[in-house]
């Protein structure tokens, strides 16, 4: 019988590191939205907050006890490198949704010197990657699509409102 505590240790790391950037976010939010920003484009929100939840259920249902394939777990441990590096980056400016700060310039400092969305990359490789590990190649393609679907939403209402 496959062990379970190595499954549970990989999505509890995941659930628990979106749990914990909620607050930050939030906190990002407030204080840019105090100093004179705006948000752009909130009705998507909660359908990213949806394909996020819902792609966390269907792993928890499905993952455990499965065989885990070590290359995908290492590429998804690469992932979140390049995910720390995008938020360190960003700082304070960080949060989930679209907010504008008048007068500012745009980052383009670490990972945004080479793509304008390294945050985006990112979650569309955690979303197709994580299930992979499991063997989830379903769960990886449904959400993919889901997410992509929500993403291109966001990245164009995000682009219109930087003056992209």
């Amino acid at each position: 019988m496959t062990p379970l505590w190595p499954h549970i240790a990989i999505l509890s790391f995941v659930t628990l590191q979106r749990a914990a950037e909620l607050p930050i976010a939030r906190a990002n939010t407030k204080k840019l939205l105090a100093n004179g920003a705006y948000e752009v484009a909130p009705r998507h929100y909660p359908l990213i907050v949806a394909v996020h939840v819902g792609w966390l259920a269907a792993l928890w249902l499905l993952a455990l006890g499965r065989p885990i394939d070590i290359a995908m777990l290492v590429l998804f441990g690469l992932l979140q490198l390049l995910r720390v590096w995008t938020l360190q980056t960003l700082g304070p400016r960080w949060t989930t949704r679209i907010i504008v700060v008048p007068g500012e310039q745009l980052v383009r400092r670490g990972p945004y010197k080479f793509v304008d969305h390294p945050n985006y990359l990112v979650v569309v490789g955690e979303i197709a990657v994580l299930p992979l590990v499991f063997g989830l190649v379903w769960v990886a393609v449904v959400f993919s699509i889901l997410n992509l679907a929500v993403l291109a939403l966001r990245i164009k209402a995000e682009d219109r409102a930087l003056g992209r």
